[in-house]
């Protein structure tokens, strides 16, 4: 008999508990509102950027989401992954004449690494422009401790000495004593990690700068970046300049 109130005693209980927990969940947090023409006619948009911490006491966003409605009652809803810091600006970096959503935050870790996104909503359509790739850099190990990094193929390629970390080389058995390269493995190219737009021209408008890291024998080790000038023409980015800027 006491075993079933006591049942029952729970059963009671357990709604309680539940809905304890549902109330302490963070609320959504509005960081920015703004007021853009995006959708190309003659009024503004109500733009605003929120997120949900993944506790109360955590700098870190685990639902971050962008809101978008006009006047006429039409609304979108743009979903991000979770990060730090979230940042939103507009430029036209398609140069179709209307502002796009340009997006960023902090993913946390080591790698100084950013999630970044593009969007458009010309006439009413939401869509998503894909952001530039650098596909062509190579890394390779060379004998008497030097790394050749090849950004492009029409440009030489440029030759880092890591002579000042040979110890450190020969000990992960990349090298020998004599400077010879002993194991099949290449240096680390790591994704683009950095995009900024930034005004190509007057007449030009804006494109995308981009930062993407070269490391050595590990990801700390770093040896330098290749930074890329970038421009979206006829739906596609094409490359306007890149260089190599070693470690200092």
């Amino acid at each position: 008999m006491r075993n079933m109130i006591l049942a029952g005693l729970f059963a009671l209980l357990l709604p309680v508990v539940i809905a304890a927990e549902e109330n302490n969940e963070p609320a959504a947090q509005q960081f920015a509102e703004y007021d853009q023409k995006l959708t190309g006619d003659s009024t503004k948009e109500l733009i605003e950027l929120k997120g949900k911490r993944l506790a109360p006491d955590s700098d870190y966003y685990a639902e971050i989401w962008v809101s978008v409605s006009n006047k006429d009652g039409q609304e979108w809803k743009i979903p991000y992954e979770g990060g730090y810091e979230p940042e939103l600006e507009f430029y036209d970096l398609n140069h179709d004449g209307v502002n796009d959503l340009f997006y960023q935050s902090a993913a946390g870790g080591s790698g100084d690494l950013y999630h970044y996104h593009l969007h458009t909503l010309k006439n009413d359509r939401l869509e998503e422009i894909s952001l530039p790739k650098q596909e062509f850099i190579k890394a390779n190990f060379k004998d008497n401790f030097k790394v050749k990094i090849q950004i492009d193929y029409e440009q030489e390629p440029s030759i880092v000495d890591v002579k000042d970390r040979s110890s450190e080389y020969v000990e992960l058995g990349i090298y020998d004593e004599n400077g010879r390269v002993t194991e099949n493995t290449s240096p680390m190219i790591a994704p683009i990690s950095f995009f900024e737009p930034v005004e190509i021209s007057e007449d030009k408008g804006y494109g995308l700068r981009s930062r993407q890291h070269v490391s050595g024998a590990y990801q700390a080790d770093q040896l330098g970046t290749v930074e890329t000038l970038w421009y979206y023409e006829k739906g596609e980015w094409i490359i306007l300049k890149t260089e190599w800027v070693p470690s200092e």
